[in-house]
Formats: C-alpha cells, structure tokens, sequence
C-alpha cells in the first residue's frame, strides 16, 4: 500500500513538456480567437451606444454579426460572450508561449486545460446551433472563433493522450500519433456543410 501511494506521488510530482509545433498552435489559434473576441467585443459596445449601427462583418441577411449581437445567446452568462473569450484565448496565448519558454506543466495542470478547450469546444457547439437554426444568421468573427477552438481543443487532447496523461488503448495513442489532422478536418468540415446545406437557396441564388 505504502509503494503504491509512494508511485502515484511520483507520477504526480512529474511535469509534461511539449513541443514547440503545439506551442505555436495554441499562440496563433489563441491569437485568433482573442482577435475575434475583441472585434466582436467593440462591436457590442458600439450596437449599445448606438442601435442603428451596423458591425463591419454584417454583409447580407445571412452574414449578419448584428443579428447575432442582438440575441439572447450572445449574453449566455449575463454578459456578452466574447468578454469570456478575451480571457480565455488570452489564457491559451500564455500557456503556449510559456511552453515556447520551456515551461512544463503536472498531469492536473494538463488535464485542466484539457477541460477548459473541452468547455470551448462543447459551447463553440451550442452557439453554432443557436445560430444556424434558432438566430438564423452567421458571424465570420464567431466562425474564426469556432476553428480556433477546435483546433486547440484536438490537439491538445491529442498531446494528453499520447504521452499518457489522458488513459486511452494502444490503438486510440497510435492513431493520434499519426492522424491528429483527420479529427479537427473532419470536425470543421461538418460544421462547413451544415453551413452549406442549411443556406443552400441563398448561396446558390
């Protein structure tokens, strides 16, 4: 009993340290979604000001940031979500510039993040709903948004599980070992053609 608690705080005392290609991703995927955030952010504030005012990306009945700034799902916690994505994707900027700095990080700091992009990643999901089928009007910023998020979410998920930290079976490890890309392509190509397909009359009119 002694040996194994003694094994189980030594694997919790290790830290992780990861590559410099998922250092980059989550920076620019960070620096996207920040980018997005703020733009959407300014944008609010200006509708608040001024309800007459017409965001930059509101470009037919279909593109239409305005609509969607208007709606209820743009306030979900009682604040305006892009205000939660400043400090989000601002959080994801450091952790991949600290790991461009050496920095290495315990399996809970790991698992976390892990969290946290899967968090991202699941209401990324209930807000395209919300906009393809409830708000009916898209956001290019959002959009931006989601890729980010998905990205990171994937591949971070993908480094947890190869080295460990997340348990997966052999086949699962080997499969992100070599195939990471398939998962978030496939991901954002559905999300594409539910896009397609749900202004199918208005892209081909």
């Amino acid at each position: 009993m002694t040996t194994r608690s003694t094994d189980a705080d030594t694997a919790g005392a290790r830290t992780f340290g990861a590559g410099r290609a998922l250092a980059l991703l989550l920076v620019i995927t960070g620096a996207a979604g920040l980018l997005a955030a703020w733009v959407i952010t300014i944008d609010k504030f200006k509708l608040l000001e001024d309800p007459n005012f017409t965001p930059g990306c509101s470009l037919n009945p279909v593109v239409s940031c305005g609509n969607i700034m208007k709606s209820d799902q743009a306030a979900v916690f009682g604040f305006p979500n892009p205000m939660l994505g400043l400090v989000a994707y601002g959080i994801v900027i450091c952790v991949g510039m600290s790991i461009l700095a050496g920095a290495r990080f315990r399996r809970w700091y790991w698992l976390t993040f892990n969290a946290g992009t899967l968090f991202g990643v699941v209401f990324c999901a209930w807000l395209t709903y919300q906009s393809l089928y409830n708000i009916n009007a898209l956001c290019l910023w959002c959009s931006l948004a989601w890729v980010a998020t998905i990205l990171m979410f994937w591949y971070v998920t993908s480094y947890n599980v190869r080295t460990g930290l997340l348990p997966a079976p052999g086949w699962l490890r080997s499969f992100f070992e070599e195939f990471t890309w398939v998962l978030p392509a496939l991901h954002i190509g559905i999300i594409g053609m539910l896009i397609l397909t749900r202004w199918w009359d208005f892209w081909t009119s």
